[in-house]
């Protein structure tokens, strides 16, 4: 950016509410981050008591966030779930590992889609299995229940509006 094109930004130090609210923020951003991983964990720790170690707990969600869908790589990414080299990647390999089945559009030969094979559908059915198990538990060990966890989706839900209306002009 030359000097023309910069913004000038007034940073405005935080009032006490204001540092309170940053610091619940930051703190909400790590609890987001650390969910995901401990998910990866669960599934990794799952899967490998289950199956044989031929797949990653990333490559078992994206088979389960396909399901019995015929989708794009482009539509997983649209989705927000994947980054594309990701995406690209993970499927190259569970199409290698005969998890998945793709085939190219006759229109446009840059374009690909997939769909999940048997063993790739066993492996969905796998993790539903583990997430529905970790769903009860929350339940019955009184963590949570869907009125909590609703609520908690309604702020997630706000928070993912909120930055999608700030990636466009």
């Amino acid at each position: 950016m030359n000097g023309s094109d910069a913004k000038e930004i007034d940073l405005v130090l935080p009032t006490e509410e204001g540092q309170q609210t940053m610091f619940e923020f930051g703190t909400l951003l790590s609890i987001i981050e650390r969910l995901h991983r401990r998910l990866l964990d669960v599934l990794k720790v799952e899967l490998e008591r289950r199956l044989p170690a031929r797949l990653n707990a990333v490559q078992a969600l994206l088979l389960y966030n396909i399901g019995d869908s015929v989708l794009t790589a482009g539509e997983l990414r649209s989705r927000g779930h994947y980054l594309g080299s990701n995406v690209s990647y993970n499927l190259k390999k569970l199409v290698n590992l005969g998890f998945i089945d793709y085939a190219r559009s006759p229109d446009d030969r840059r374009s690909v889609t997939v769909k999940l094979t048997e063993d790739g559908q066993i492996v969905r059915q796998l993790v539903e299995e583990i997430l529905l198990a970790q769903c009860q538990a929350l339940e019955s060990e009184h963590w949570f229940g869907a009125a909590e966890l609703g609520q908690v989706n309604d702020v997630l839900r706000g928070l993912e509006r909120f930055w999608a209306g700030r990636l466009t002009p």
